[in-house]
């Protein structure tokens, strides 16, 4: 068995794919890991024009407002998904 020694091949793979992002976003990624390994996922500190992005996302959620699922397609396509 393999413990602190290993990853699996998927966290290898998504480790991988982060070293080709830029500094800021590698930084956001570690943070978010890093909340999540500290079971304190529910506090993850957000810029004031993080969170208005959110809460109108959510709003337009809401209002059943979507992105178009060609958009979306498109979007995974580019992130390889």
């Amino acid at each position: 068995m393999c413990y602190k020694s290993c990853m699996t091949k998927l966290l290898e793979r998504a480790i991988a794919r982060m070293r080709e992002l830029t500094e800021e976003e590698q930084n956001t990624l570690a943070t978010v890991m890093l909340s999540m390994i500290d079971a304190d996922a529910a506090f993850l500190p957000l810029d004031r024009e993080t969170e208005a992005a959110i809460r109108e996302g959510l709003a337009q959620a809401e209002q059943g407002e979507f992105v178009p699922d060609e958009v979306v397609a498109e979007a995974n396509k580019r992130h390889g998904l």
